[in-house]
């Protein structure tokens, strides 16, 4: 038992420093731009009909290294969870503008594509399915409900270091795993959690996993798996 766990440990050691000297090659060949890249990897699955929703990968991810951006999250809330949410979020939205964006469906669009993630009271989730579910559902923005006993200032924090792997029904699709002036470590590690999560999700695992390869937003690529 010690031998194989050691064996193990060694394994993941090593898969673990290949992934960060495949960054450390992505951040190096990557010409300099006069803006700020983010960091991403590829995913290209295999082994999967993805015409099937049940095989499709729709996880979110929370990155210790951080995202390397700002992350803009809106709060569906009243009373004191809207009162603490201000502090952390880029805006508050009540049951009345619910139902202003419910009868502006250009509106609702503008804001959920220019949001990252939504959360909202739990008590208010069956208001916005109704109102605005058919623009949010979609493209993957339904909120995160909030619990009465949870801390909105706490989960707002953690969603801002989240990423979302989401294929749809693409083989190949894409993560961000960082920005360019991050240090390798934090890049490497976040890609790890990503990778751990993503064979998680997938019916047999890593099988499903054709290859992984990291770059900045405008660079060559580097294999990692």
């Amino acid at each position: 038992y010690c031998s194989s766990r050691i064996g193990g440990l060694r394994r993941k050691e090593m898969a673990d420093k290949e992934i960060e000297e495949a960054v450390i090659r992505a951040l190096e060949i990557a010409p300099s731009r006069n803006f700020r890249e983010s960091v991403d990897i590829a995913i290209n699955l295999k082994g999967l009909d993805l015409r099937d929703p049940t095989n499709r990968v729709d996880e979110t991810v929370v990155l210790p290294g951080g995202t390397g951006r700002e992350t803009k999250i809106v709060l569906f809330a009243v009373g004191e969870n809207a009162v603490l949410g201000e502090k952390v979020v880029e805006d508050v939205i009540g049951s009345v503008e619910i139902k202003e964006l419910g009868d502006d469906v250009e509106a609702a669009k503008a804001l959920a594509n220019s949001t990252d993630f939504f959360v909202a009271d739990v008590g208010m989730m069956q208001d916005i399915a109704r109102l605005l579910g058919k623009v949010l559902g979609p493209r993957g923005k339904m909120p995160r409900p909030l619990q009465p006993d949870e801390d909105v200032v706490d989960v707002v924090n953690r969603m801002k270091n989240t990423v979302q792997l989401r294929s749809r029904d693409n083989r190949t699709f894409h993560a961000r795993v960082g920005a360019r002036d991050m240090s390798s470590t934090d890049i490497a590690t976040n890609i790890e959690v990503v990778i751990r999560r993503l064979h998680a999700s997938l019916k047999n695992g890593a099988l499903n996993v054709d290859s992984i390869y990291v770059k900045t937003t405008m660079g060559p690529s580097e294999r990692v798996a």
